[in-house]
């Protein structure tokens, strides 16, 4: 059982299926794992319900991303293992005059707000995935790292092919970054525990559609077996991967 199956109507399975919709796409050789926004804006500073998070967080998921943090971890370890190029984003702290929230402001009553806890910034990436050395981080406004960043760029580079994409949040920008990767012809996986939304609905009607349309949703086991099969040390002339990849465990 799928986690959109609940959320789909009778119609909605006849229409998709008759349509030819959800055909496994499949991956490259030369694949590059990208985290979206996993930094404590979005997960809030400890795990929490989210409703208690939010006043502090508005932007948290709550508990749903501390939940989606080991599955992370074990993602990131196989593509340390098999020194596979890792990419995060996240958001730019803004002018303190609001200019550069562009669209953001007019979206939410609390955009204003400069909330959160002394020692964590709201931008900065959760310390249990915290980037390595060899690791490349994406600072941006808009939803997908590809807007305005170089990130395209250092994926051609490299001759990556396939992305695989977690984070959050599933119906904003990890469904923008994988938009953006379809358009460019990257193959692309949604690694599905390591991927969390605020809203329930919103993260499983997602999944589906994008599943449906321009990604293969797996599981972390599909995930890192693949990861692991890939060829090992592809980028070691370009990228300084550190001796000692080890991730720290929650």
């Amino acid at each position: 059982m799928k986690v959109w199956d609940n959320f789909l109507t009778d119609r909605d399975k006849l229409v998709f299926g008759s349509a030819g919709y959800d055909v496994k796409g499949g991956f490259g050789k030369r694949p590059a794992v990208l985290v979206v926004d996993v930094n404590y804006a979005f997960c809030g500073h400890i795990k929490e319900p989210i409703l208690d998070s939010v006043q502090t967080w508005r932007n948290s998921c709550g508990e749903d991303a501390w939940e989606a943090i080991p599955y992370i971890q074990k993602l990131l370890g196989a593509a340390r293992e098999q020194r596979v190029p890792i990419f995060y984003s996240t958001g730019i702290d803004r002018r303190s005059d609001g200019f550069d929230a562009g669209g953001w402001r007019r979206k939410n009553s609390r955009s204003g707000e400069k909330k959160g806890i002394p020692g964590f910034g709201g931008n900065e990436i959760v310390r249990e995935i915290a980037p390595q050395s060899s690791d490349i981080v994406i600072e941006k406004l808009k939803p997908s790292p590809f807007h305005g960043t170089p990130l395209l760029g250092f994926l051609t580079d490299l001759g990556i092919d396939t992305l695989l994409i977690c984070g959050t949040t599933t119906s904003g920008c990890v469904r923008a970054s994988v938009i953006d990767a379809f358009s460019y012809n990257f193959n692309v996986g949604i690694v599905e525990e390591c991927t969390f939304d605020r809203g329930q609905a919103s993260h499983a009607i997602n999944l589906f559609d994008m599943n449906a349309k321009y990604a293969d949703v797996i599981k972390t086991e599909e995930a890192v077996s693949y990861l692991l099969q890939t060829e090992q040390g592809l980028h070691d002339h370009k990228i300084a991967f550190p001796a000692d990849s080890s991730n720290v465990t929650v």
